[in-house]
């Protein structure tokens, strides 16, 4: 039986086993906040209320942001950590593939889980070429290929959130899927982006300094990973990280996020209308919700079953 491995990382949320590491570190002031909360509020928009597995370690910094900000929600459980890291330099072994299928189990990702989710699965990542989620898709495929999960199933659940630099946008812009034939195998919205400003995109994936090793395929079964360091680079970086997840926990954050997320078209949504209003659900039974308003009352969340022509025209709304 292969054991799952991965990197060690600390609970940033908890923090029950920091102790007084950062007792002499204060860590590096984040230095994009107003483009790291945009980020995240626009991530959180397009992730169509399905689980966010943040795809190795460039994106690290919007998943402790909101992992402060949403704490207290009903999607506190929807964040996720994939370390992951392959680039083509010869195909994997056996052993490989079967140490990588092992690690996924334990993230909770396997092609029987995949084909009877409710939510959909969000992979997010920086991306410039896409040569990652090009990879991480076709690992899936063989996998799914292998299990004989229904595809036609399991493409309905599957997103891929790319965070790209901003460019002028005009009719001959390229954008990372249009090369990449795999993204046709899946329906249209599940394939997206989200653009930032280039220098906030290369501060994530060139310059910051991260909490984990890069997890590529010669440390998928090393054990040396699941060892805490505490080097001074790695303790600066957990002390940014600790910082990002209190940042998350502001007043100001999450209300810089509520007003973001009600400013996104998507904000019709009601699953993301509940989120942004600070709402927890606390039940569910299909489609119905039950959740809790923050005065401490339950509201009963329906799925729309009139005519919509009907319910547009007599329904009730409130801004």
């Amino acid at each position: 039986m292969t054991v799952p491995n991965r990197p060690f990382r600390w609970d940033l949320v908890r923090r029950d086993r920091l102790g007084g590491l950062l007792r002499d570190h204060p860590g590096n002031k984040f230095p994009y906040v107003d483009e790291l909360v945009g980020c995240a509020t626009k991530v959180v928009a397009r992730s169509a209320a399905g689980d966010l597995y943040f795809v190795g370690r460039s994106a690290d910094s919007v998943h402790d942001l909101l992992s402060g900000a949403l704490a207290r929600t009903s999607h506190r459980d929807r964040l996720h950590l994939l370390p992951f890291s392959y680039r083509l330099d010869g195909p994997l072994r056996t052993a490989e593939v079967r140490q990588l299928r092992a690690n996924l189990e334990a993230l909770g990702i396997t092609p029987y889980g995949l084909a009877r989710r409710e939510r959909p699965i969000v992979f997010t990542d920086l991306v410039y070429g896409g040569a990652t989620f090009n990879h991480l898709y076709g690992l899936l495929r063989d996998w799914i290929s292998d299990e004989r999960e229904t595809w036609d199933v399991i493409r309905l659940k599957l997103r891929f959130l790319g965070i790209t630099a901003r460019e002028k946008t005009s009719p001959n812009t390229w954008r990372w899927w249009q090369n990449a034939p795999w993204t046709g195998s899946l329906p249209r919205r599940a394939v997206t982006s989200v653009s930032v400003e280039p220098r906030f995109w290369s501060y994530l994936g060139d310059d910051q300094h991260k909490l984990t090793p890069s997890f590529r395929r010669t440390l998928w079964a090393d054990e040396a990973v699941t060892v805490p360091r505490r080097d001074d680079k790695t303790l600066s970086a957990l002390a940014q990280a600790v910082a990002l997840v209190e940042l998350g926990r502001s007043r100001r954050v999450r209300d810089a996020l509520a007003r973001r997320i009600a400013a996104e078209p998507s904000f019709t949504r009601s699953w993301l209308r509940s989120l942004a209003l600070g709402a927890v659900q606390v039940s569910q039974w299909q489609e119905c919700r039950v959740l809790r308003a923050p005065g401490g009352h339950l509201v009963c969340v329906l799925p729309v079953e009139s005519d919509p022509d009907v319910f547009e025209a007599q329904a009730n709304t409130w801004p």
